[in-house]
């Protein structure tokens, strides 16, 4: 059940794809992610290292700090990784830890034995920005203020993927020269990680407070201000297309379902596939998955080179999948009937994902508007 993001995989490319499909039928199919929604503990330890065995946390990371991807470009093996995850409802930070370790490379050796356990998923981390340079509108926001050896961290994030899995955290705040972004511990004193109810009932969503939270100058990460900003950029580009390429595993699994379900479920003596209706609804859904298949593909394949068109196209995914991915779950809803609206069916599931991932690391709107601002349309 390949999503088939990428047209040509090398067969690099799609050894790491079959065996990491392999590895998620064998540890945590659909079946068993279904049994997190209803209650049951999420993936373990076990499951993550083995993932990091498979490479999936080191793809975004430098060989000389221990990563490596299956072609020359890590991002586009990423989010090929990721859409496998999102057609099985895969748990856990695989966007804020790949985004994580990105910049951690980046910065260097300060952060060496922290990236080190993050590519063997040996530990786990998230991006927690929130409001920070309009992303998250609402979400809320950490302040920064400067202090003899670091600074002191305040304030609460709220809804924050899969932040209960994480030991550490990249926090962005606004600090006395900018933007400022920083390593933090969730048990470290003066932080506080609690669970919060989320529409995807897949994942364990969490707001994070902060409360006079000291780091020293050797947890910042890069230097504050204007570089920051660019970091931060990256940071949000890169989310947006491992976000976008997750939905787009699932926009496809749940357009599979709803294929199936059309062609089996029976009506006035017809599979109600056959209806015309069905027939133009299922034509036009398979039409926006395949654009959006594409756009992600482009993204990654143009972020992850450093092509100048990269951002653009990252920005541009993210409003695209964001918004035309609900109308792909609606049109498959409708497909389903009543059946869709059970909780037994798998659908609800789908829909909840991607209904999450179209505000996850910035809404559609957000995107929009800095695609704008980097092409220069007002």
């Amino acid at each position: 059940m390949s999503t088939r993001l990428l047209a040509a995989p090398t067969a690099e490319q799609q050894l790491l794809l079959d065996t990491s499909e392999r590895f998620i039928e064998d540890t945590l199919p659909v079946s068993k992610v279904r049994e997190i929604a209803e209650g049951a503990p999420g993936p373990d330890g076990a499951y993550f290292e083995t993932a990091g065995s498979l490479g999936w946390f080191g793809l975004l990371v430098d060989e000389a700090h221990g990563g490596g991807s299956a072609s020359d470009n890590g991002l586009l093996d990423a989010a090929a990784v990721a859409a496998e995850r999102g057609a099985r409802l895969q748990p856990g930070p695989f966007v804020g830890t790949n985004v994580v370790a990105s910049a951690l490379s980046r910065a260097g050796a300060p952060f060496g034995k922290l990236l080190a356990r993050l590519i063997a998923g040996q530990a786990r981390a998230t991006w927690v920005a929130g409001a920070a340079r309009g992303l998250t509108p609402g979400a809320g926001e950490i302040t920064a203020r400067a202090e003899t050896g670091g600074y002191v961290l305040d304030g609460e994030v709220r809804h924050v993927q899969e932040v209960a899995d994480c030991e550490a955290l990249l926090v962005t705040a606004r600090g006395p020269a900018g933007l400022l972004q920083a390593v933090v511990a969730t048990d470290a004193p003066g932080i506080e990680v609690r669970p919060l109810d989320g529409i995807d009932i897949t994942r364990r969503t969490g707001a994070v407070r902060l409360d006079g939270a000291r780091v020293g100058a050797d947890a910042v990460v890069g230097a504050p201000g204007s570089d920051t900003e660019a970091l931060f950029d990256r940071q949000a580009q890169i989310a947006a297309v491992l976000v976008c390429a997750e939905a787009v595993g699932t926009l496809h699994r749940d357009f599979e379902l709803a294929l199936e379900h059309a062609k089996v479920r029976i009506a006035f003596g017809r599979p109600i596939g056959s209806f015309q209706a069905i027939k133009h609804l299922l034509a036009d859904t398979s039409l926006t998955l395949e654009m959006a298949k594409g756009l992600v593909a482009a993204a990654a394949e143009a972020l992850g080179a450093d092509a100048a068109n990269g951002g653009e196209l990252a920005h541009a995914a993210k409003a695209f999948v964001g918004e035309r991915g609900i109308d792909v779950t609606h049109a498959c809803f409708q497909v389903f009937g009543g059946i869709g609206y059970t909780w037994e069916h798998d659908h609800h599931l789908y829909m909840r994902r991607l209904a999450a991932d179209a505000v996850a690391f910035g809404a559609p709107q957000w995107h929009r508007a800095r695609l704008a601002d980097r092409i220069g349309v007002a």
